[in-house]
């Protein structure tokens, strides 16, 4: 019997990171990566170590063209939390794009031990699989 699963505490829903996070969030799922890139920035600089905002900003950084940048906060998530899937296949993105195919193939089959129902790690990533 291993150890119980690792959660993240929750944000205090009046803090000003969480502020930031949602509407960080709010503009990344509005496709507005620059707007949110620098609300969740703001908001990592008050809570540097929350795997949310990491998550959140890499993904914002990737759409903005910044593999280099997302890999490095996609990695801060593997390495805080080894069993992220995503993560794993988020990095594996970033890698693959910054040129480093054999650490990005190691990720994305990760990701797909991770979570082997998941379509969407079957499909590969372009120039690794």
């Amino acid at each position: 019997m291993g150890p119980p699963p690792r959660r993240e505490p929750a944000f205090d829903a009046e803090s000003e990171a969480y502020t930031l996070y949602r509407r960080g969030m709010a503009f990344l799922e509005d496709r507005h990566p620059a707007q949110a890139s620098m609300l969740l920035e703001k908001a990592l600089q008050l809570e540097p170590g929350r795997n949310s905002i990491r998550e959140a900003l890499g993904r914002a950084e990737y759409a903005l063209g910044r593999a280099g940048r997302a890999a490095q906060l996609f990695a801060a998530v593997v390495a805080d939390v080894p069993d992220n899937d995503y993560a794993h296949y988020a990095l594996a993105r970033c890698l693959a794009e910054t040129g480093h195919a054999g650490e990005a193939r190691a990720h994305l089959r990760l990701a797909r031990a991770l979570r082997p129902d998941s379509a969407i790690y079957g499909e590969g990533v372009a120039g690794i699989d």
